[in-house]
């Protein structure tokens, strides 16, 4: 029931991405729950989904149906390479 999208936003999408993206994010929503994380900020998913009307419509329903948590501070896998 629970969808995590890990790493969202690595790259810019393609048109199959996009399309993809978009139908899974479509059939959700409202209905089940999906957690993106992501290290890019949100203001720049716009820019790497591409295509402005399909941006608009995925990130018309992730960002505002959302709760957001910002996380700040060190990244926990420096203390684990420095541990190997």
């Amino acid at each position: 029931q629970l969808l995590i999208l890990d790493d969202f936003g690595l790259q810019a999408f393609d048109s199959v991405t996009r399309e993809i993206v978009m139908d899974i994010i479509d059939d959700r929503f409202g209905e089940s729950s999906t957690i993106v994380s992501s290290q890019i900020p949100v203001s720049a998913w716009y820019d790497l989904i591409g295509e402005g009307t399909i941006a608009d419509a995925i990130l018309d329903r992730l960002v505002n149906s959302s709760h957001r948590l910002d996380l700040k501070g060190e990244s926990l896998r420096k203390g684990i390479l420095k541990n190997e």
